[in-house]
């Protein structure tokens, strides 16, 4: 799944899980992207690109442990959302998923903040535009 083939225009395609992590009290965590990074300061959910053979629930298990240092089982990963943009350099196909449980406080471990907000403040917030498709179907399932 995580091949770089290019799309139709020779752009790469980056295959993207990223977690949409719901606490106890129905706030969802969002990271912001750090400085020197492409699109900083915009806030995204956590995650990460897909490497090739792996499966996107093993690569949201992977990302959420190096960046947050959090223990997710991928049993606990609910499919809730998909996206894609085309920005210059590549594509970027975006697979969300809901996580209500997991081991450990998510503290940034790559410069990142971190933010829990409630469903209604993410559609205030600045996004990255692949992020942001996902949003209305969050409000609908969340």
């Amino acid at each position: 799944m995580a091949d770089a083939r290019p799309d139709p225009t020779g752009r790469p395609v980056h295959w993207v899980a990223c977690a949409v992590m719901v606490d106890p009290d129905g706030r969802v965590l969002v990271a912001e992207r750090p400085p020197g990074r492409p699109m900083a300061g915009l806030w995204e959910f956590p995650g990460g690109k897909i490497e090739p053979g792996e499966a996107p629930e093993a690569a949201l298990v992977r990302e959420l442990a190096e960046e947050l240092g959090v223990v997710a089982a991928p049993a606990c990963l609910s499919p809730c959302g998909f996206a894609s943009e085309i920005y210059p350099e590549a594509q970027v196909v975006l697979l969300a998923f809901a996580l209500r449980r997991w081991e450990g406080r998510p503290t940034p471990r790559e410069g990142q903040r971190l933010r829990w907000v409630r469903l209604a403040d993410l559609f205030t917030l600045p996004m990255p535009p692949a992020d942001r498709p996902l949003l209305g179907q969050l409000a609908s399932l969340l």
